[in-house]
């Protein structure tokens, strides 16, 4: 990709290199450049900026181990990997969960799953993977 990017997603972070690493490696991204504040990532699909949150709110953030799923979040993002079964152990060893509830949907099966900090997002595997 040249030039800026025409979409992506924002995560906001309170730990901001763990959630980083977390879906550089769950989505095999590459880092496009980081600084104290941001780390920005890229995909062939999808760029995602990874955001400190800011330290007078961070303050107030308590972040669990396990994480506790946020529920109300009002958006909420998808990505494709090739095999769910795989990404789920990344997901454990990055500190996330992977919900065991899947369905079908057209040409892909999908489940929610939670980054270490308690975040939703959605997995797809194609139908067709093989």
């Amino acid at each position: 990709m040249s030039g800026p990017a025409r979409a992506g997603v924002f995560i906001y972070a309170k730990d901001l290199e763990r959630v980083a690493a977390f879906y550089e490696q769950l989505l095999d991204m590459r880092r496009l450049h980081a600084r104290d504040e941001i780390v920005v990532l890229q995909s062939l699909d999808l760029q995602l900026l990874v955001h400190a949150i800011p330290e007078r709110y961070a303050a107030d953030i308590t972040i669990t181990t396990p994480p506790v799923r946020r529920e109300n979040c009002a958006i909420k993002f998808f990505c494709t990997v090739p095999r769910l079964d795989a990404a789920a152990g990344i997901v454990a060893s990055g500190g996330g969960t992977l919900f065991p509830e899947r369905w079908d949907g057209p040409g892909f099966v999908a489940c929610n799953a939670m980054d270490p900090q308690g975040n939703v997002f959605q997995l797809r595997e194609p139908a067709d993977h093989g």
